[in-house]
């Protein structure tokens, strides 16, 4: 048996027993509609709110946003980019990528976010190295609050997830706030079912 195996073995017989997880419960939400309070949280983080009414309609606001130069990678159907992504691109080469457009799975109202996995990202660096950030969200899949994220069941089920709010932001000990520091520069949520 190798020093490795020796040790991992330790570790093994050291666990403790299994228990079930303590009940979570759901706490009381706040009134007011759903839409408005995402809207309202995600603006305070410095994201911000569309509306479209269809694919063409997004394209045309990513068109006239970032202009007609701007390289875009798309995760959506119906939205056509100029460089093609898929589950085998390699992550490091979307680092020049100015725009990604990304289908949120859902938002939480309270916090203003908006919930991925692999599935919607496609290539997890699409959501870190794109300077600007399209998420497509359709409102009814708005949920309260985080205690029902932790609930869902693609929640438990995924490889990968995050919940993003924003865009990347740091402050320096002068209160100085920079966004798009260890990420992307802008995000906005495109109100579409």
């Amino acid at each position: 048996m190798t020093t490795r195996e020796a040790f991992l073995s330790k570790i093994r017989a050291a666990q403790p027993a299994s228990r079930p997880r303590p009940d979570v419960p759901l706490f009381p939400t706040p009134e007011g509609d759903l839409r408005e309070r995402f809207a309202t949280a995600l603006t305070a983080m410095g994201g911000t709110c569309v509306e479209a009414s269809s694919a063409e309609e997004v394209q045309a606001m990513i068109a006239a946003r970032f202009g007609a130069d701007a390289i875009v990678a798309s995760a959506v159907a119906g939205i056509e980019g100029n460089r093609a992504i898929s589950c085998d691109t390699a992550p490091a080469s979307l680092q020049d990528v100015d725009v990604g457009v990304v289908r949120g799975r859902f938002g939480v109202a309270e916090t203003g976010s908006v919930w991925f996995s692999e599935e919607e990202y496609l290539v997890n660096s699409i959501g870190y190295l794109v300077q600007h950030l399209v998420v497509l969200l359709d409102p009814a899949l708005l949920v309260e609050g985080l205690q029902q994220v932790y609930r869902r069941p693609d929640f438990k089920s995924a490889r990968y997830a995050v919940l993003v709010t924003g865009p990347s932001a740091t402050a320096d000990i002068e209160g100085v706030l920079i966004r798009g520091a260890q990420g992307v520069r802008s995000l906005t949520v495109v109100w579409l079912a």
